[in-house]
């Protein structure tokens, strides 16, 4: 067997990083994770430290006003020594300060350039301002989400992170794959709209099979089964019940002693509200941890509902280590994992000489 290496699968990647909020810095984060060295350029003034010490963790911190000629003269020389950047500016933004594309790339041609917006590049939305919540909205997505009688917003997971973070990494490590072997480089435009969208894929497949119904609270996966939903207990906690597969369908009726030939009958979804309500009923009866007793090490594919307080705390989480804590903070632990090269959160590093040795490690 090859010795473990001590770095992340990254090791060795160089990224410029633009200061923003919400999808660019997480998937700079990611990237750090991973193991690549990623150099932040803070706006001069507002240290990113201070705003978001977890999704800026892991990188070394130069603080620029862009606006200054000097400034954008010694992004160009470090960029040129880079193997990806991440911007996530309105479109024209970048290229109004001197740090386009078409620019950098003229400099650095094996450059990946990674544009993070909610609309993307192009369309009559490009221009306008938003957040999550409205990227999401027209992918069908945020209309799907929720219970009957409206959407529910499900945190910034489906468009900022889901749709656009995960999407950009993807783009950035394909263009950087794409790059290493042609020597070209290319601009990765990842929206956050485009990402939700594509989320959706297996719903829109159902739908066009016939078998999802466009109306929230209706279909197996969105709350309206019996066997896929959440369930206050008595201590008024929550577990969370899947069990979508007739074994596993099974084996949560045979738990619960359930005889009624109507649970039977798991796919008839005029019977779900009645039989939600017999489930309900039942899981109000006992607290949470009578049923983690009873189900946990099963197939009934269930888990308890844990708040953010209870998670790092949780019996899974702390046998997989999936919280550490870093900066004085309990933080999630990097993800994926790599038998060969394992990931880690990285320093980070605020200290002038610290970046200025990076620098010099680049040849800047």
């Amino acid at each position: 067997m090859s010795e473990q290496k001590t770095g992340g699968p990254l090791t060795g990647v160089r990224v410029v990083e633009f200061a923003g909020i919400g999808p660019a810095p997480f998937c700079g984060m990611l990237l750090s994770d991973l193991g690549a060295e990623v150099l932040l350029i803070d706006r001069a003034g507002q240290p990113t430290v201070a705003r978001d010490a977890v999704t800026c963790r892991g990188r070394h911190h130069l603080a620029l006003d862009l606006k200054n000629p000097q400034s954008v003269e010694q992004v160009l020389a470090i960029v040129s020594q880079a193997d990806m950047i991440i911007e996530g500016f309105r479109p024209g933004v970048m290229e109004r300060l001197g740090l386009g594309p078409d620019v950098l790339r003229g400099i650095n041609p094996r450059l990946v350039y990674g544009r993070m917006t909610g609309w993307g590049q192009t369309g009559p939305y490009s221009q306008m301002a938003g957040h999550d919540l409205n990227y999401i909205a027209t992918s069908g997505a945020l209309h799907a989400i929720g219970r009957a009688d409206r959407p529910i917003p499900p945190l910034n997971l489906v468009g900022d992170f889901g749709g656009g973070a995960l999407y950009l990494a993807v783009g950035l490590l394909a263009a950087l794959h794409h790059a290493k072997q042609t020597g070209e480089g290319q601009v990765v435009d990842a929206a956050i709209c485009d990402g939700a969208l594509s989320l959706m894929s297996m719903m829109y497949g159902y739908l066009n099979d016939g078998r999802w119904t466009d109306s929230r609270e209706s279909n197996r996966l969105d709350g309206a089964a019996h066997y896929y939903d959440v369930y206050e207990c008595a201590d008024g906690k929550w577990i969370s019940i899947a069990s979508i597969e007739p074994q596993f369908y099974g084996r949560l009726l045979t738990l619960l002693e359930i005889a009624d030939p109507e649970f039977r009958d798991q796919a008839d979804p005029a019977l779900w509200p009645k039989l939600k309500a017999n489930l309900a009923a039942r899981f109000k009866a006992e607290p949470r941890p009578y049923w983690c007793t009873l189900f946990e090490g099963t197939d009934v594919c269930f888990a308890p509902v844990l708040s953010m307080e209870e998670a790092p705390h949780g019996v899974h989480n702390k046998a997989r280590e999936a919280f550490v804590e870093h900066a004085g903070m309990m933080q999630p632990a990097p993800a994926p994992r790599f038998d060969r090269t394992p990931s880690a959160i990285q320093a980070s590093q605020t200290d002038p000489l610290a970046v200025q040795a990076l620098l010099e490690r680049w040849g800047v």
